[in-house]
């Protein structure tokens, strides 16, 4: 009877376990937003660790000094976004934490980190290393074996934060008040997702701001953003409005936006893979209304997923 319990009780928690938010969702600080990034199906759709990807010098830097590749190495991201208070303030309109997973060579990035921070604190048995950067603080710190943690808020408080969830991590179901509101509404096989007011770091006026269009949203919506991959990506951005009435008037807004994009895009010639590809997923994207939710779809081709994950600015932006 009793090895029939635990045998139970370890199902149970496996189950549990399998429909948790990822670990390194959950470590993050309360925040306006979440955005979540699994590589591993990147990797094996676009083979992009197996391509020569230009860096920066800056980060190419980084990798001779760490051994860490991004698009080899990476496993999973999740970032937290925490707008600021004063948008024009020296902080920015939106700050970052963020929890990085994959392989890491722990002596080399600590001498690394060594090499560049100005200072270090000390927090709950940790090292954070203080490194300035563009006129903010990053605080980084090594979380375990394959985790890394880092922040760029103006005080240390969610750098601690991080930390002390990672001590009571054991919960499947623990982490912040976001991602206990709004992970159900993540359509499952979600390999990149995110929560929340996702937008900020496009706003501009109070509107968000994309592929240089005004999108007619106030910067602060709520979304639950998708990318799922069941024989073809598809991606999935939903706006949660505050009525039926609010959300109908976005999709008609948001069709007469993407019709005007379609006839653009259709009068200009493709000519490389890439820009088939754009003109492929714009003509997939179909825009509905699901009770107070403006709810956008399509399908995203492999080329262009290539491109993006092969550009430089890919590589270089962690």
């Amino acid at each position: 009877m009793g090895a029939a319990a635990l045998l139970v009780a370890l199902v149970v928690a496996v189950l549990l376990r399998k429909e948790a938010p990822p670990e390194c969702a959950r470590l993050l600080p309360e925040s306006d937003a979440i955005v979540y990034f699994n590589l591993k199906p990147l990797r094996l759709v676009t083979h992009i660790d197996r391509t020569a990807v230009p860096h920066s010098p800056e980060f190419q830097r980084f990798i001779d000094a760490t051994g860490f590749v991004f698009e080899r190495d990476l496993d999973q991201a999740a970032f937290a976004l925490q707008r600021m208070p004063d948008p024009s303030g020296p902080n920015g309109p939106v700050a970052f934490s963020e929890v990085f997973e994959g392989r890491i060579d722990g002596k080399r990035l600590t001498a690394y980190l060594n090499s560049v921070a100005t200072s270090t604190e000390s927090y709950a048995g940790h090292e954070i290393f203080c490194i300035p950067v563009d006129g903010r603080t990053l605080r980084v710190t090594m979380l375990g074996y394959e985790m890394v943690a880092a922040s760029n808020t103006p005080t240390p408080e969610q750098i601690h934060s991080i930390l002390d969830r990672y001590r009571s991590a054991a919960s499947p179901f623990a982490g912040s008040s976001l991602l206990a509101a709004r992970y159900s509404d993540v359509p499952l096989f979600s390999a990149a997702w995110g929560i929340g007011k996702i937008g900020l770091p496009f706003a501009d006026n109070g509107k968000l701001q994309m592929l240089g269009l005004t999108l007619p949203i106030p910067a602060d919506t709520t979304f639950v953003a998708s990318v799922s991959y069941v024989h073809s990506l598809h991606l999935r951005v939903e706006e949660i409005a505050d009525s039926d009435g609010t959300a109908a008037d976005s999709v008609a807004a948001l069709n007469g936006l993407l019709n005007l994009v379609k006839s653009i895009q259709q009068g200009q010639p493709a000519s490389a893979p890439q820009d088939v590809a754009m003109q492929q997923m714009i003509d997939s994207l179909k825009v509905e209304q699901e009770k107070n939710r403006a709810v956008v779809t399509g399908t995203v081709p492999l080329d262009l997923l290539k491109k993006v994950a092969g550009s430089p600015d890919a590589a270089t932006a962690p």
